[in-house]
């Protein structure tokens, strides 16, 4: 029986009308709902009937450039929507994550812009986390762009000097570090 929800993977799910609905119907069965967008719909968004148990934007960019050239958008100005949305994560309720998923010799620069996107932001979670060489991604980048954990680990450092955030966890097999606004992190699913 499963416990837990993640509304994510391919496309963006804040296309989908009733996700609200979704959500509720989720919630209503006692299961956790984790909502993963890349924040390019903050109107969407902001208007969600329901908020997910936690949700997680995508940042995989310091700046407009850098964003452009990892992420390759589909409609122009994504990069605004996306400050946008990072504007507004402040008024969910539900704790916020901003997940970086990080490529070697694409987007682990430039820490101090970066920081300035969380402190827009402030959202209760960060997690930096390696690309993997996995799927349809081993089509555009190369198994050496993977980071190795202790260059993820490197970088999780930089942000918590940079933005104040603490590192409360990491994984070394998937190579992922979480950082934190608040002292003691919430955690789904330990029953």
């Amino acid at each position: 029986m499963p416990k837990q929800v993640a509304i994510s993977l391919t496309g963006e799910p804040t296309l989908y009308e009733p996700l609200g609905e979704l959500i509720k119907t989720f919630n209503k069965k006692g299961l956790t709902t984790f909502l993963v967008s890349n924040g390019t719909l903050p109107a969407k968004l902001s208007k969600l009937s329901q908020e997910p148990s936690q949700l997680y934007i995508s940042l995989c960019a310091p700046n407009e450039q850098v964003y452009k050239r990892v992420c390759r958008p589909e409609f122009p100005g994504a990069w605004a929507k996306l400050n946008e949305t990072l504007s507004l994560l402040q008024s969910f309720r539900c704790p916020q994550v901003l997940r970086m998923t990080l490529v070697k010799d694409h987007n682990m620069t430039n820490v101090d812009e970066y920081a300035k996107l969380i402190e827009k932001a402030n959202p209760t979670y960060i997690e930096a986390k390696a690309y993997m060489h996995i799927g349809f991604s081993h089509l555009r980048l190369s198994f050496e762009s993977m980071p190795i954990h202790s260059e993820v680990r490197s970088f999780a450092e930089a942000l918590a000097e940079k933005t104040g955030y603490k590192i409360v966890n990491e994984a070394t097999e998937s190579r992922v570090v979480l950082l934190s606004r608040i002292e003691k992190p919430i955690q789904f699913g330990n029953n």
